[in-house]
């Protein structure tokens, strides 16, 4: 089945999270700058999860412009990769709400752990239905950076619970990893 529709709804999921998040922004009670200091712990979290989700969406519209077609296998690592992605505003609000408080910050690295894993997933999937010299198994290769976020999580999500912001600048240091939009996609010869 054409790809169209997968697309249209991740994107719309994607957008609808972000909108979810921008929401919790609350409107500072006061009218100079000092008024912001309650909310900064709020606004650094949103800005984390922002920057996270537009990568997610970015590499996953990338990852998709080397797919040709979907089968039912696809369409439900695409939801499990969605369902984690959809729990970012909630965890972004309860590690912002408590600034970054040892426990919500180790959730939020469980929550970002298993998205990097279902986005680990999802690829495989489409891979295994296309076959192993499709575009995007050509594109993907050994998929280093998709192996070394998961190791960063893994170890931010108990160091959390000690030095809370080492783990928040391991978040990070993922972010800043993919920033970049996964160019061996676009490299990649069409096939």
């Amino acid at each position: 089945m054409p790809k169209s529709r997968l697309e249209a709804f991740s994107d719309g999921v994607i957008a609808i999270l972000i909108t979810i998040m921008v929401l919790e922004l609350t409107v500072p009670h006061g009218e100079d700058l000092a008024a912001l200091r309650p909310l900064e712990g709020i606004f650094l979290a949103y800005v984390l999860s922002f920057v996270n989700l537009g990568i997610y969406w970015n590499n996953h519209h990338h990852m998709l412009s080397a797919v040709d077609r979907v089968n039912g296998k696809i369409l439900w690592a695409n939801l499990h990769l969605l369902f984690w992605l959809s729990l970012f505003p909630f965890i972004t609000g309860w590690m912002g709400e408590s600034h970054f408080a040892p426990l919500p910050t180790s959730a939020y690295g469980v929550i970002a752990l298993a998205a990097a894993i279902a986005y680990y997933i999802l690829p495989t999937v489409i891979v295994a239905q296309q076959g192993s010299d499709s575009r995007l198994a050509a594109a993907l290769g050994n998929d280093l950076k998709g192996k070394v976020s998961p190791i960063l999580y893994l170890v931010a999500i108990p160091l959390a619970l000690v030095e809370r912001w080492i783990a928040v600048a391991l978040y990070v240091a993922v972010a800043l990893l993919w920033l970049v939009p996964d160019r061996r996609i676009e490299s990649a010869p069409v096939r």
